[in-house]
């Protein structure tokens, strides 16, 4: 009897230690997990954020969606401007602009054509990657869709937003963690994720984070 009551005694210490180990480590370890997660997500959104700009710099809307947005990526040229030479302090203070020393041949600008890909990110970008959210399995993609907003002052103004919910790049992990950033971003009205742009307010295509 009395080695069974010590075997039992020693099993309960163990559970116990184990139980406060994780109450201690589990956040922590969740929360670098997460934030790990979120930086390559973060990064990812960005890209988006670039790429949506670009596309309404020449379209005046945005993408519709990840396939106008990658189409555009892959087969739409942008100038790329090489410049060879300045004006001097000389030449400004005499108000001589950029156009007329590059008439003169003072200057040199060079322009080229080159795919919307290579502008905006480099030769080797894997654009078909843009709508996939990274560190999620089965190819789970950003939540992405544009609308029109009247501005205070009566403009209106094409917005975007991409984003991605909590429960979706950290469902894996502890329930009542993620129960509880959601709880708190619902009560300070804040998207429960990592989202830019919004569809409800102008803000610059700004991330939630930043």
């Amino acid at each position: 009897m009395k080695v069974t009551f010590k075997i039992l005694l020693v099993a309960a210490a163990v559970v116990l230690a184990y139980m406060c180990y994780r109450s201690i480590m589990g956040p922590i370890e969740f929360n670098e997990t997460k934030d790990m997660r979120e930086e390559l997500i973060k990064s990812r959104l960005i890209d988006i954020r670039k790429a949506q700009i670009e596309y309404k710099n020449r379209h005046k809307v945005h993408a519709a969606n990840f396939d106008e947005l990658i189409k555009f990526l892959k087969e739409k040229k942008l100038p790329f401007v090489i410049k060879e030479g300045v004006l001097t302090d000389e030449q400004l203070e005499k108000g001589m602009t950029e156009a007329e020393a590059v008439k003169k041949g003072l200057i040199t600008r060079d322009t080229f054509w080159v795919i919307a890909k290579d502008t905006i990110f480099n030769p080797n970008y894997n654009v078909d990657s843009l709508r996939f959210v990274p560190t999620v399995a089965d190819g789970v993609q950003f939540k992405m869709d544009t609308a029109s907003i009247t501005s205070a002052s009566g403009y209106t103004i094409k917005v975007f937003e991409a984003g991605v919910p909590y429960e979706t790049y950290l469902g894996d992990l502890d329930k009542q963690q993620v129960a509880n950033l959601i709880d708190l971003a619902e009560k300070l009205e804040r998207y429960p994720g990592l989202r830019v742009g919004s569809l409800t307010e102008v803000n610059n295509y700004a991330g939630n984070w930043e």
